[in-house]
């Protein structure tokens, strides 16, 4: 592990995101932290954010929604993406590897034409228990 290769994975994850932004916007964007969403600040919900990305002190993490929305976005990922997978929708990445970015952005891109860039894909509808 080599923090000297955060900001540059940081970068990585954001570029992956750039050629969406005619469809998607940015809803933060600092110091170590950046995310889009498929819908405009006025009508924002937690059910329309995309993706994410973040530097922490361990690990630079990628926020991907779909793969949330779809599990089987996730069918078959490789057992080295798979060991990165923190929880439904993370991957935590410590170093610089082509093979794993490479799979982030085509994955990215299968969940933005599964969601995102399909006109007719409505974020589920969020549900409140009493």
């Amino acid at each position: 592990m080599s923090a000297d290769e955060f900001p540059v994975l940081f970068e990585r994850f954001k570029a992956m995101l750039q050629p969406y932004l005619g469809r998607l916007y940015v809803s933060g964007d600092g110091p170590g932290q950046y995310s889009v969403d498929t819908a405009p600040d006025e009508t924002r919900s937690p059910a329309t954010w995309f993706a994410a990305t973040r530097i922490g002190k361990r690990y630079v993490s990628y926020y991907l929604m779909p793969i949330y929305a779809d599990p089987s976005l996730g069918d078959d990922l490789s057992p080295a993406l798979r060991k990165r997978r923190q929880g439904k929708s993370c991957f935590n990445l410590t170093t610089v590897d082509e093979a794993l970015l490479a799979e982030l952005e085509a994955l990215t891109a299968r969940g933005f034409a599964q969601t995102a860039g399909d006109p007719a894909w409505r974020p589920p509808a969020t549900s409140r228990t009493a």
